[in-house]
């Protein structure tokens, strides 16, 4: 009897080990395997920018990479007429949407469609500055509804 409970106690440890070492699997195939996954991906792409590509540094700034030097791992960004080094790894990405639009020939009536979509802004921003004015006429006049009712609940105390 003895010999079965002790057999008992052995199997039990045995198991938990087996659920720790489960544990750590688990974990390296949820969280360090896709995070090697994504360093290797960014690495690619930094290994695949050249001169010319637009980019997006860590910080937000949208540039064009003007020079590369691959000593000391810096590219040089040009930002509307600005040129600021950075070191290779403070690049996001490379901007696609400007990377096609500045590939992207404009047509005439490309242009004229833009033209168009200037004049809608135009149009939407002063509306939008309309309702902007509208909306300090309303609070305006709810201020001055409640500067009555202050002045009033100060006569009646009087």
């Amino acid at each position: 009897m003895k010999l079965l409970a002790a057999a008992a106690n052995n199997s039990g440890s045995y198991s938990m080990i087996i659920i720790i070492v489960l544990m750590f699997v688990l974990m390296y195939f949820m969280m360090y395997r896709p995070q090697k996954k994504q360093q290797q991906e960014r690495q690619k792409m930094l290994n695949q920018i050249k001169v010319g590509d637009p980019v997006i540094t860590i910080g937000g700034l949208h540039g064009v990479i003007d020079s590369m030097n691959d000593a000391d791992k810096t590219v040089v960004l040009d930002c509307d007429g600005i040129y600021l080094t950075f070191s290779r790894s403070a690049i996001r990405g490379v901007n696609k949407a400007a990377d096609a639009s500045a590939e992207a020939p404009k047509s005439s009536s490309t242009a004229s469609k833009a033209a168009a979509s200037d004049d809608n802004k135009t149009t939407t921003t002063s509306e939008s500055q309309a309702a902007a004015s509208e909306e300090k006429t309303t609070a305006a006049a709810a201020s001055e509804a409640s500067d009555k009712t202050d002045n009033e609940t100060q006569a009646e105390k009087e």
